[in-house]
């Protein structure tokens, strides 16, 4: 009977007995200001303009007009259209129905299937938890991908960036995870692809296996900056009514760097003055609003959370990479040069790191990872003279010994999207490799 209850109160809560009511007085722009209704900021209001019915938000307040978003286009608004606000609408409904489904950034089913109206309702808008109450990160989570197991093993729980610029393969490395990965649920954001790529993504990448045990949330790049930002939250919502469940989800949020740039256009539409390289200061706000709510709690479930941040211009120090590598648990980066190379998934492990590794991993596994990434270093190094023919044999035993583990390295940390690789699997055959020079 319990459910039942919290059915109807989740109903109850999300009807509402009262309406206010406002007029539109302006439209400049992507921003439409009116005399009413004065709702709080962040509050669902709809625009009723002759016949068209537009949902919007309101994203502040200039003296005495409230200003106001819609989710839509502005097209068709008119001067006198009414505005009406029937509450907040800061609350979600999520349950075990939506695992396999694909929603948009309000909530509704996109993939032609009826979605049933039944859940508990969870707060879109969360304080992350308690930083004294989270339980440390010391479980190690096999994410099924080679290069990552061996060299950056991840923990239950913990937060990390995959930072490259376009097209290097960030998609299909996040569909493998999926697939892969030991976790119980996964929950992927697709905030500002293009249309094109989404379904490609859930066949292609994603793939029957990994629909299965997952929820996917679409916010396409044409749609408003508002759905975009609202698909981010919801889809992390979802991840912490799963892990309230007890259960390991898998975060994925691609991308964080459109993300930011859809605060930015709401920032400067409403008149915030823009500061690094024209992101305004509520982007740099936003970001640990949203990504400290991923990680532990005091409970047994666990969100491990993947962010990809698309570089401008394969440049891995620009805002929005700096500002995301100082909150996550460590950082993934994909080389083009790699991924010229034809070598996938394109990890350049020499610029990555896991910040939780020492402390989930046996001491030889780490010392393993050490003296991997050492032979790479060594034979990068020394690879301009090697390829001309200006270093010969025994000029340097480290250098030899990074020649002639340099090739087996490579194919080791090489692996195809349908290939899973489990955890210790990738710890013996690292060690095996590095044993084989010796």
């Amino acid at each position: 009977m319990s459910s039942v209850f919290a059915q109807a109160e989740a109903a109850l809560q999300l009807s509402s007995n009262y309406v206010l009511r406002g007029v539109v007085t302006d439209v400049t722009g992507l921003v439409i200001e009116g005399n009413g209704p004065f709702v709080p900021v962040g509050s669902h209001v709809t625009i009723q303009s002759g016949m068209s019915s537009v949902p919007a938000q309101v994203v502040g307040f200039r003296t005495d007009r409230v200003l106001i978003m819609p989710f839509s286009e502005v097209q068709g608004i008119a001067p006198g259209a009414v505005i009406r606000a029937m509450g907040a609408a800061a609350e979600v409904l999520v349950s075990d129905k939506l695992l396999g489904r694909v929603i948009d950034g309000l909530g509704k089913p996109i993939d032609h299937k009826p979605l049933p109206v039944e859940g508990e309702l969870v707060p879109l808008f969360r304080k992350p938890p308690n930083p004294v109450t989270r339980t440390r990160i010391k479980d190690c989570f096999d994410i099924g991908v080679r290069a990552i197991n061996s060299m950056l093993t991840l923990g239950a729980g913990q937060r990390i960036g995959i930072m490259s610029g376009s097209g290097v393969g960030k998609s299909t490395l996040l569909g493998m995870i999926a697939r892969h990965a030991r976790s119980d649920i996964n929950v992927i954001a697709l905030v500002g692809e293009r249309g094109r790529e989404v379904r490609e993504f859930i066949e292609r990448d994603l793939g029957p296996e990994g629909v299965q045990r997952s929820v996917v949330v679409v916010a396409t790049g044409n749609e408003s900056a508002l759905l975009r930002i609202r698909a981010a939250f919801l889809a992390t919502a979802i991840a912490e009514y799963f892990r309230d469940k007890n259960r390991r989800v898998v975060l994925m949020l691609d991308s964080v760097t459109r993300l930011a740039m859809a605060q930015r256009e709401i920032g400067l539409a409403i008149g915030e003055p823009p500061s690094t390289r024209g992101y305004t200061p509520s982007v740099f706000a936003m970001l640990p609003r949203l990504l400290e709510r991923a990680g532990t709690t005091s409970g047994s479930g666990s969100i491990t959370g993947l962010y990809t941040v698309l570089v401008e211009g394969d440049d891995m120090n620009e805002p929005i990479a700096d500002a995301t590598r100082g909150i996550l648990d460590g950082h993934i980066v994909l080389d083009r040069r790699l991924a010229g190379k034809g070598h996938y998934p394109a990890i350049q492990v020499l610029e990555s790191v896991s910040r939780v590794m020492p402390d989930i991993v046996p001491l030889e596994v780490m010392r393993a990872a050490a003296d991997a990434r050492d032979v790479i270093a060594t034979y990068k190094e020394a690879e301009d003279l090697i390829t001309i023919g200006a270093y010969k044999a025994g000029q340097n035993p480290k250098i030899d010994r990074a020649v002639k583990l340099n090739e087996k390295l490579n194919a080791f940390l090489r692996q195809p999207p349908g290939e899973r690789a489990g955890l210790e699997d990738s710890w013996r055959q690292l060690t095996e490799i590095l044993g084989s020079a010796s």
